[in-house]
């Protein structure tokens, strides 16, 4: 792996710290590729409870957090005038938490006084359906039975490699605007309107068609949210936006150097799934006028039909004469519904299916041209888009005004993986996902921040995650649990009918 620097920087041996010199950051790594893996709607405290159960793990939820303590916790969860200890449901339970904006302010709790939240309101988050929810004991309160065994491929990555303790998602909302700031930075309609605080903060408005961004029905609309966290009725728009994405770097150049436009491609499952983010930047979707994308951009780089295709585009397969390597230097790879971990509409194979993701990369065949191996040159971020109305301890970084009145959120789990990401690494910083564009950004030679949205408001840019040392390159051993490509190939695709 080449490791260069635009600047004074210094990276130890025994440890990734990288100490800037100077206003531009130093640029202290150069993986060929990054993959984004999203999976749906999950926090720490609800679905790596049973990470706390396995033998050398020690968790702790009472400040001041170790390095060596993943941050969950187990019992006495939080609720007004008390405290209730968590009981287990299966990773496909029945019923579904709303992760509206409006459960967001609920489970919150926000105290006045010291304008952070409570985190003591998760009791009061809306369950439906209504006939199953009422057969269930605090159905907020609830982690993710792992005494099958289903949850290990998870436990195995976040035990073999890194995890974050301080995951925040960075809006507080539900999928649609999630996605949207995990793919560009900002859920808002135009650059203008972030920078004023003015952003998407729920999925599409329910009864009005179908679809999500520019291949939505007509009359489809999102609502927005202002400054000041207000959400008026009155003030929603059809959810086909423009503005820069990450796909769009370099929006900038730096002084003294253009680095090439990036390469991407993401993987989504449906053409207008509220997960395909593509799909609401115009200049990316081109859209007809008919319900299709037919712009350039969505052409040459999205996957719409089948994000198991991913397995296949990577396997080293001869296709025509010619071996299937098309790993691009920036990928996304979003889930089925089945697959999602999605409370309701997921069947249990997540974990499953992150797995193989991973194992794919680990033990591909295909080499990049410089005759290094996708696994020595592959950083893999695997994060949860949002927080899903489940309970979670940890209390959000609310920004600053004007972006303050919707973010940050509540936390999600991410797991980072490369041959240069040390076993059992926990790391302490408050990352959310403008952290990931961040990341990006500062290793392809762009300039740290340059979309200006939550890339540029972002405090962290996960390089702790890697040590590039030589001698502490890890050879890539499968993660158990992963199924094979033609099992997720025949399986159904299907995104979400909807999201609450």
């Amino acid at each position: 792996m080449k490791l260069f620097a635009k600047g004074l920087f210094l990276l130890s041996a025994l440890g990734s710290s990288v100490i800037y010199a100077q206003t531009q950051p130093a640029l202290p790594i150069n993986f060929q590729h990054v993959v984004v893996i999203v999976q749906e709607n999950r926090t720490p405290d609800n679905l790596f409870r049973g990470l706390c159960a396995q033998t050398g793990v020690t968790c702790n939820a009472t400040p001041p957090i170790t390095t060596s303590q993943y941050d969950i916790q187990t019992s006495g969860w939080l609720t007004m005038g008390g405290t209730i200890n968590p009981t287990a449901i299966p990773l496909a339970n029945t019923y579904d938490l709303s992760h509206q904006h409006p459960a967001w302010v609920t489970e919150c709790d926000l105290d006045p006084a010291t304008g952070k939240c409570k985190m003591d309101g998760a009791a009061g988050v809306p369950c439906n359906p209504l006939a199953v929810c009422q057969t269930v004991t605090n159905p907020q309160f609830k982690y993710v039975d792992y005494s099958g065994g289903i949850l290990t491929p998870y436990f195995t990555l976040a035990k073999s490699y890194g995890w974050a303790n301080f995951m925040f998602q960075t809006n507080q909302g539900p999928s649609f605007p999630a996605h949207q700031f995990i793919f560009g930075g900002t859920s808002a309609p135009s650059s203008a309107e972030d920078a004023a605080g003015t952003f998407a903060s729920e999925n599409m408005t329910k009864g009005t068609g179908t679809g999500a961004g520019c291949v939505a029905t007509e009359g489809r609309l999102v609502q927005l949210i202002d400054s000041t966290g207000t959400e008026d009725p009155n003030n929603q728009v059809y959810p086909c936006f423009e503005h820069e994405t990450v796909a769009d770097l370099p929006v900038i150049t730096q002084s003294g150097t253009t680095p090439p436009p990036i390469t991407w491609r993401y993987y989504a499952p449906g053409p207008g799934s509220i997960w395909t983010a593509p799909n609401a930047i115009i200049h990316i979707c081109g859209p007809d006028g008919k319900g299709n994308c037919l712009g350039a951009g969505w052409l040459d780089n999205v996957d719409p039909n089948n994000p198991a295709d991913f397995l296949n585009d990577i396997s080293g397969k001869i296709v025509n004469g010619q071996q299937q390597c098309l790993l691009k230097q920036v990928t996304w790879i979003i889930p089925t519904a089945g697959n999602s971990d999605h409370a309701k509409i997921n069947n249990g194979g997540g974990p499953s299916w992150v797995a193989s993701l991973v194992n794919a990369i680990g033990t591909s065949p295909c080499t990049n041209p410089d005759g290094s191996s996708y696994w020595d040159t592959t950083a893999i971020f695997i994060t949860w888009d949002d927080w899903g109305g489940w309970y979670d301890h940890e209390v959000p970084t609310i920004l600053a005004p004007p972006q303050g009145g919707y973010q940050l959120g509540f936390r999600v789990p991410l797991i980072v993986v490369s041959a240069y990401t040390s076993a059992g690494l926990i790391n302490n910083g408050r990352h959310d996902f403008g952290s990931i564009i961040r990341f990006v950004e500062l290793n392809f030679g762009y300039k740290p921040g340059e979309l200006g949205f939550a890339d540029h408001r972002a405090s962290t840019d996960l390089t702790e995650f890697f040590n590039l040392s030589i001698a502490n390159k890890r050879k890539f051993t499968p993660i158990p649990g992963g199924q094979s490509a033609a099992t997720f190939l025949a399986q159904p695709v299907a995104g979400p009918d909807d999201d609450d």
